[in-house]
């Protein structure tokens, strides 16, 4: 076989293999002019470009021999037939209002084509009000498929994350009221095709927000296993989060944004702006358990990238701890942590919640899947020193090297506020005295008292007392962290089209 250039492809990273009729202009390459007949086969694969960038490249090879060129088509078709991890039928839903109500476009244009070169075959739900995915979830026959895929912004992916999760609870029994109820794995994986107003789930595990390289992950097969948080309050399930609690900071920008929804994705900008300025600050109790299964800290260098040693490591200790002890008996056991306070803003982050305009995210050293969430409290301080915290997000510097600023690696926390409506709490009697109160910067702020709003991963909560625990690696996505150099990755295989070539 003869091929222009060369090509070095790990055979995981091949997208298909066709037969290719050979066309004049290419017949009329040099010594190839005068032969009567040419046979030839192209292969479809990954092609890596910078800031984890994938794209569909492809590259002809041809020969004289008909029998040949079949039997490297054969190998090679062979050969991805093995690739067990890669889907072959797919549930997709599409969000097409949301963002700049681009998805179907996108889907159609961008996805669709690469899935059909991958001969994946999917059933597609074009959804049309909210909770349409999530209920769809429980009354179709989600067995049959590899996998779902998500087309939207982070509420899509929430939506369909809650429906796939809570369908494989309810079919195996497990209320999912109960807070300390051990959840049942969730092993069918989820795809995100970025196309919303925020893609932060897409840019934590993939790198970046792209919808091509995104459907490229899912054609190969990437598994990524990511932690969840469950939030109840008063043994009641309020939601599933992936990436951010925030409550006052976060929670005020996200209410206030709420209502201004008519001015598109600008509306974080002009929310955060005033919140900033009214710098308010709520008083309230944290009660945690330390993750004490980790092996990292929220102060590592280091961060969280595609077969992560940290990762590894810490859900091999939790199930070795929860073998050991069982998982009540060892609730039980441990104490709790408890903190009072007055708070600009409680952070609790289950990945690094990094996106463009914060590269590192809220906790850069954040783990995907160890088991653990980074509970982040930032007391009250002056406006120009919260200013300086949050323009750490945007650099290299450290954001936790503020006296005002703390940050713990939990399994699970509560939190209760003195204004609470409903302020009972079930572990240690934290939530049985009043205690916080909603100020400003001057005294005369005091007469007038309410909560903040929790930010469960861009969607609000209705409760501000919560309880929250982490379960490791609860569900799997299409995707495989991210890429510490894109150059090397291909090195990681021993199988590739130059061995075989």
């Amino acid at each position: 076989c003869v091929h222009t250039e060369n090509c070095f492809v790990p055979i995981s990273e091949i997208i298909a293999v066709e037969e290719t009729e050979f066309n004049k202009k290419q017949r009329n390459i040099g010594r190839w002019q005068k032969m009567a007949k040419l046979h030839a086969f192209t292969v479809y694969y990954v092609k890596k470009a910078r800031n984890h960038r994938w794209r569909c490249s492809d590259a002809t090879f041809w020969c004289v021999d008909e029998h040949l060129c079949n039997q490297w088509t054969q190998a090679l078709k062979e050969l991805l037939e093995m690739q067990k991890s890669r889907p072959k039928q797919l549930l997709v839903y599409i969000n097409p209002y949301g963002g700049k109500r681009q998805g179907k476009r996108i889907y159609e244009q961008k996805v669709a084509p690469l899935f059909s070169l991958a001969s994946i075959s999917t059933d597609v739900v074009i959804t049309e009000h909210a909770n349409h995915a999530k209920d769809n979830l429980f009354e179709v026959n989600i067995y049959k498929y590899d996998g779902v895929v998500c087309v939207g912004g982070d509420g899509m992916f929430s939506e369909v994350m809650h429906g796939l999760i809570g369908r494989i609870q309810k079919d195996s029994g497990i209320d999912q009221n109960n807070p300390k109820a051990s959840l049942v794995q969730c092993n069918i994986r989820i795809g995100i095709i970025p196309a919303g107003s925020t893609d932060c789930i897409c840019y934590s595990t993939v790198g970046i927000s792209d919808p091509v390289t995104s459907a490229l992950h899912i054609i190969v097969g990437d598994c990524q296993p990511l932690d969840v948080s469950s939030v109840h309050h008063n043994d009641t399930f309020l939601k599933y989060s992936v990436s951010l609690l925030g409550y006052g900071f976060y929670g005020d920008i996200l209410k206030d944004s709420e209502k201004k929804r008519w001015m598109g994705p600008m509306r974080y900008d002009y929310s955060g702006f005033k919140t900033f300025l009214s710098h308010h600050y709520y008083e309230g109790t944290i009660a945690y358990q330390p993750a004490k299964h980790t092996h990292g800290s929220p102060r590592d260098k280091e961060s969280c990238r595609t077969g992560c040693y940290i990762c590894k490591q810490s859900e091999k200790e939790l199930a070795e701890q929860n073998k050991e002890h069982g998982l009540k008996h060892e609730e039980g056991e441990e104490e709790w942590k408890v903190i009072k306070g007055k708070f600009l803003a409680i952070n609790a982050v289950s990945m690094s919640c990094a996106c463009p305009r914060s590269p590192k995210g809220l906790s850069p050293a954040a783990h995907l899947a160890d088991g653990s969430a980074d509970l982040i409290l930032v007391r009250k301080c002056s406006r120009f020193d919260f200013l300086r915290y949050l323009v750490r997000h945007t650099n290299q510097d450290d954001q936790f090297d503020f006296p005002f600023v703390d940050v713990y690696r939990v399994k699970c926390f509560q939190f209760t506020s003195k204004l609470s409506e409903d302020n009972e709490s079930n572990v240690m009697d934290i939530g049985k005295k009043r205690f916080g109160q909603f100020c400003r910067d001057h005294p005369a702020c005091c007469c007038n008292i309410v909560n903040s709003t929790w930010n469960c991963d861009g969607e609000t909560l209705d409760s501000s007392a919560i309880e929250v625990r982490v379960h490791c690696q609860l569900m799997k996505l299409f995707a495989r962290g991210i890429e510490e150099d894109c150059k090397d990755e291909a090195a990681h295989s021993q199988s590739s089209i130059e061995q075989l070539l």
